[in-house]
């Protein structure tokens, strides 16, 4: 019932990793769909040898023109045959129960077609770190996202018949597709124990979430495009703006202080 779908950019170092933790998964996906975002090195040649190794279940899909996670999510989520779409990135991993411990919330409440849960900083390459098999789980709505993106996306899970698409470079993709879901009223959920891991810090000074004002600024767009729609009043888009603001001259001096 699960199409796994992993954006890959120059990824070669990371996806191996990345794989190896969706194939020892307790629970099964049906597919896995690797999306090269026109990296321009050999990872698309890795990316094709893994797929001959792992047919039928693994699928490479090679766009011809880098254009960031977002598209790339999109263009798995476009051809992706299963109900639910769950997502990690190429330089990330799962908890192996993850599959599991998160599919049987979600069958259990099918009510909801938006469900994330925690993430942990692993530094010592370890993934089966002690989770709770029956987690307690928290209902999200708007103003809890504001404040926070609960959301990883390497920990969601979402029905693939949702009409809302992640954006391109110029907003934060997966965060405003959040936004977005949760504002039109539909149930989301996040499971309170971490089942997927990141191997640094959120904003490290490198990759793509170390841009720290890039990433503000796609962030503060988001926040924007929400408005635009409608889904924000004046008040709270200039508050939630503001706070974005605060966390972001946080990170830059958390930053400043460890350099």
């Amino acid at each position: 019932m699960i199409s796994v779908i992993i954006p890959c950019f120059r990824c070669r170092d990371t996806i191996v990793r990345a794989l190896d933790s969706v194939l020892s998964q307790t629970f099964q996906p049906k597919e896995i769909l690797l999306i090269d975002d026109a990296s321009g090195d050999d990872s698309l040649d890795l990316l094709l040898d893994l797929e001959r190794i792992h047919t039928p279940l693994l699928r490479v899909i090679a766009l011809t023109e880098n254009s960031g996670p977002g598209v790339a999510r999109n263009a798995g989520w476009k051809v992706a045959t299963q109900p639910w779409l769950a997502f990690l990135d190429a330089d990330d991993a799962w908890h192996p129960h993850k599959l599991e411990i998160q599919w049987r919330w979600l069958n259990a409440h099918p009510e909801v077609a938006l469900c994330g849960h925690g993430t942990r900083l692993v530094t010592d390459g370890n993934r089966e770190y002690p989770v709770e098999l029956s987690p307690r789980a928290t209902s999200l709505n708007l103003m809890k996202m504001l404040v926070s993106n609960r959301l990883p996306t390497r920990s969601v899970m979402l029905r693939r018949d949702l009409s809302f698409r992640f954006g391109g470079r110029e907003v934060t993709e997966d965060y405003l597709l959040w936004l977005q879901i949760i504002s039109a009223g539909i149930p989301a959920w996040r499971l309170e124990t971490p089942l997927a891991c990141s191997f640094r810090p959120e904003f490290s000074l490198g990759g793509y979430s170390g841009q720290l004002w890039t990433h503000e600024k796609r962030e503060l767009s988001a926040l924007q495009a929400l408005r635009t729609s409608g889904h924000l009043s004046w008040l709270v888009w200039a508050a939630s703006s503001s706070w974005s603001l605060v966390k972001f001259l946080r990170r830059r001096w958390l930053i400043w202080g460890k350099s």
